[in-house]
């Protein structure tokens, strides 16, 4: 989580309009663009995660996938695998599910969600994770309203991963 790092600013249209530091789009709020990968094991769960309490939005919150910050430049399935890499130390094939815009009092993006398929192990050893645990959907609902969850993960994610999950056949 590089504070100073560079992030493309987008229009309405996700088209860049100008390339901050991160830290300016954090302390202004500026519309940028974000990637969400939901992993999939090979039993139909999705594995969540908990965020370090030292990340810059959303600390100790649990979310539903790796993600974040598309750098200045990189494409969005760029980012996705970076990330994947990054907060669970895995890498796998990866499938696009869509992107809106998502907007609330703390982030305002574009984004792409993709998912992918893999059983670990996972490592999070650059200190943005600190807990992985597996859950079905239905184990998920019921953990929805016990624990603080990041507000992107579940209003902008969880729409297609649970319609990825109640496909017929879960593709790889």
């Amino acid at each position: 989580m590089d504070a100073g790092g560079l992030v493309d600013i987008v229009n309405e249209h996700d088209e860049v309009i100008a390339t901050v530091t991160r830290r300016e789009m954090r302390t202004q709020r500026l519309r940028h663009r974000g990637v969400f990968v939901g992993v999939i094991t090979s039993q139909d769960q999705i594995v969540i995660h908990q965020r370090s309490p030292h990340k810059d939005i959303w600390p100790s919150r649990w979310d539903l996938g790796a993600g974040g910050v598309v750098d200045a430049g990189e494409t969005y399935e760029a980012a996705a695998a970076r990330e994947l890499g990054e907060e669970l130390g895995i890498s796998a094939p990866l499938a696009e599910l869509g992107g809106a815009y998502y907007e609330d009092t703390d982030v305002a993006l574009f984004g792409k969600i993709f998912v992918c398929r893999h059983d670990g192990p996972y490592d999070f050893l650059d200190g943005e994770v600190v807990a992985i645990e597996t859950v079905t959907i239905a184990h998920l609902d019921t953990m929805l309203a016990h624990r603080e969850w990041c507000s992107d993960s579940i209003q902008f994610a969880l729409p297609l991963l649970r319609a990825y999950m109640a496909r017929p056949t879960i593709e790889e």
